[in-house]
């Protein structure tokens, strides 16, 4: 029996091998959008597409499992591990462990990150947050807000490895072992590096030049690599192989699998890669110590919960401010009939940007790490308390950044957002985030959405030491506030915000809608467009992910009220409806044609039940069925 089921193994790894090169093949030879935006917005006088085309790829349909994420070699890592017998749990490990080298500069381990998880023994949606805190000993006030950005007093305790460890604890079948090995695989043997990473590590060249562990890594020869080129991750491998040595160990004494993942995970977080990585920092003046690591532990929590039109919607809570950003948006815009205003005219963008401000003045107003303060969620998600707010809203003015309003269970006092910023005022402006996004379905009907992040581009910078590892830089403006007496501020010991939220939608207790993306500051707004594409508009779910999109940039920052609004639109949108939103009194840019957000998402069809996935054209996503 064991020969049996190895030589059916070996013959499932051939078929996800052969499948993996053809996948790649295809993305080669015929993705027909740019996986990289442009750097100059376009003129506003643009023509958008006339050909009748509402999306460049098919959906991708599934019968036994879908995964659609960030990059083909990461979406068929976690097929290989479906066609293996694992489940979305298992597979979705295997997505996180390839897409933090097919996509180095987005996510990896060392990073953080949420994940949305239905289970249907238990018919159940979890919420996951794998995220950790700044270092006790950092004190704001005594360093100059890049050192919060970039390098060795930046970053945060990598969480997402605690993440991979929950998720395979709780909903797992496989070893962490059986889950890691396409990336050690690829780790080890290498892999072709796409262009979109290539332009990524010249543009961030003086960022990677400045360290010598990432230079190392990153420019070993001096240069950058060139598209194709194959590239190896050897140290990061060393990594996973003292985690899996960890976890055999605990297993061959008879444990069990439950108490090997258990090893693994203490070897990174109170064994001897903690100490090293300690060792590291202490040599370069870092902050963090070995308590900092031995404290921290994954967080499973409810999602946020709203209902829009008669569905369900899901999402990540605090310190995820995108989940409760997106189901306010959603109860806003309920009150009005998008359908009857037509997709992306000039009205319907109108209400989407105005429900956005409002959303965003709460959100960034209330949301933090619920450990530090409490966060008035029932109220801010309530629909009487959308009622109120929705009342801010005109169809025919434009509304300045309004302060934030008085959701039941509120604190009575909490200082405003208004204060000194930590140095200049520069160190008000938000720095960018960039991340990635992907979503797995099983045969059996479990669903995993991940959305996993480094904060900006390449997190602190720092490679840290022969770990392999990136930091996320969530010490950075934008994830903390640059105000001192804001809930925000980067404190010691305390969890930033992110905007990750991968969501899932359920309609009369069936799934329906699963999705994520990128996007740093335009996760919430992409997700919010998305899912009224799909609900209002009625889109399939390509199309949904590919007609252009709107974001809503705030100077100097989404904390402050009265800041500046720019609307970014993609230019693909008629140039008479730019004027039309002009004319209500909107600031706008155009922008590139496929710039905003890189969306991902599985749609069932509640008819059939039968499930396709989609996948932007706008970077790498690529999504492959079984």
């Amino acid at each position: 029996m064991d020969v049996a089921m190895q030589s059916i193994r070996g013959q499932l790894t051939a078929c996800a091998t052969t499948l993996m090169a053809l996948a790649f093949a295809v993305l080669t030879a015929s993705c027909s959008a740019p996986s990289d935006p442009p750097e100059v917005s376009p003129s506003v006088d643009a023509q958008p597409i006339t050909d009748g085309r509402t999306a460049h790829r098919p959906a991708v349909p599934g019968v036994r499992g879908l995964v659609t994420a960030g990059h083909p070699l990461a979406s068929m890592a976690g097929m290989r591990v479906l066609m293996q017998g694992g489940n979305a749990a298992d597979a979705a490990v295997a997505v996180l462990a390839v897409l933090g080298q097919v996509e180095p500069m987005m996510s990896g381990a060392g990073g953080n990150g949420f994940l949305t998880v239905y289970e249907v023994e238990t018919d159940r949606v979890y919420s996951l947050n794998a995220t950790g805190a700044a270092p006790a000993a950092l004190d704001a006030a005594d360093l100059d807000p890049d050192e919060l950005h970039r390098g060795m007093r930046a970053g945060v305790v990598p969480g997402l490895f605690g993440g991979w460890i929950a998720l395979l604890e709780r909903f797992g079948t496989m070893t962490l072992a059986q889950v890691l090995e396409p990336a050690i695989e690829y780790a080890e043997q290498g892999h072709p590096v796409d262009p979109f990473v290539v332009r990524s590590i010249t543009r961030s060249r003086e960022l990677l030049e400045r360290y010598p562990s990432t230079r190392a890594v990153f420019l070993p020869d001096g240069e950058p690599p060139v598209a194709g080129q194959l590239v190896r991750y050897p140290d990061l491998a060393g990594t996973f192989h003292k985690l899996i040595e960890a976890e055999d160990t605990a297993r061959l004494d008879r444990r069990g699998r439950e108490a090997g993942l258990r090893a693994a995970f203490t070897r990174f977080y109170r064994g001897d890669i903690a100490r090293d990585i300690v060792r590291f920092y202490e040599r370069n003046e870092g902050l963090f110590t070995r308590a900092d690591f031995a404290a921290h532990e994954p967080i499973w929590a409810e999602p946020v919960h709203t209902t829009y039109r008669g569905y369900d919607v899901y999402s990540s809570p605090a310190t995820s401010r995108g989940g409760l950003e997106v189901t306010m948006q959603l109860n806003l815009v309920e009150g009005f009939d998008l359908a009857a205003l037509g997709h992306n005219s000039a009205e319907a963008l109108h209400l989407i940007t105005e429900s956005i401000k409002v959303a965003k003045s709460d959100v960034y107003h209330f949301v933090t790490d619920p450990q530090h303060a409490d966060v008035p969620v029932d109220g801010m998600t309530s629909k009487a308390y959308a009622d109120i707010r929705r009342a801010l809203i005109s169809l025919d003015a434009v509304l300045d950044y309004p302060d934030h309003g008085a959701p039941p269970g509120a604190p009575v006092a909490r200082s405003r957002r208004v204060g000194t910023p930590m140095a200049s005022a520069v160190a008000e402006t938000t720095y960018p985030g960039s991340t990635t996004s992907f979503s797995v379905v099983d045969g059996a009907g479990n669903v995993v959405v991940a959305t996993p992040t480094l904060g900006s581009l390449w997190g602190t910078g720092v490679v840290v030491g022969d770990t392999g590892l990136f930091f996320n830089n969530g010490t950075r403006v934008g994830s903390t506030s640059p105000y001192p007496d804001d809930l925000n501020y980067a404190r010691g010991g305390q969890i930033p915000i992110l905007n990750n939220a991968p969501t899932l939608v359920m309609r009369e207790g069936k799934l329906f809608l699963a999705l994520g993306t990128p996007g740093g500051e335009t996760i919430g707004q992409t997700q919010f467009q998305v899912l009224l594409n799909v609900i209002d508009f009625g889109m399939s779910i390509q199309e949904a992910v590919e007609v252009p999109r709107l974001a809503i940039v705030a100077a100097p920052n989404f904390y402050k009220p009265g800041a500046e609004m720019t609307i970014q639109v993609e230019r693909r949108v008629a140039p008479a409806t730019l004027r039309r939103l002009r004319e209500l009194g909107h600031t706008v840019e155009a922008v590139g044609e496929y710039t905003i957000g890189s969306m991902q998402g599985i749609l069932w069809n509640p008819e059939t039940g039968t499930m396709v996935a989609g996948a932007d054209p706008r970077r790498m996503m690529y999504a492959v069925g079984w």
